[in-house]
């Protein structure tokens, strides 16, 4: 009943400073507050959710609008990171 209580998997539970660990070097989707979305490899983030990342594209209403080398975005503009199911070669 209380907040100790582990389950039979032993460390299962991933919080999301777990999934953002993992997830670091691989392709991601950024989307931000204003709708804008960037697509690329997180290179690192703080606990701010400051997010270098690189290869990046900026999608506005899903239409390619240009191409960084790198990218930082300030944390307070993100909506959301998640995983990419995109690779650079679908896109060619």
């Amino acid at each position: 009943m209380s907040g100790t209580e582990k389950g039979g998997s032993g460390g299962s539970t991933k919080t999301p400073a777990d999934f953002l660990k993992s997830i670091r070097g691989r392709p991601v989707v950024v989307k931000l507050n204003s709708g804008v979305d960037y697509r690329g490899i997180l290179a690192c983030l703080d606990g701010y959710m400051n997010i270098a990342m690189e290869q990046t594209e900026e999608y506005v209403n899903g239409q390619l609008k240009n191409k960084y080398g790198d990218a930082f975005i300030r944390g307070n503009n993100v909506l959301y990171i998640s995983t990419s199911k995109r690779t650079n070669a679908e896109g060619a």
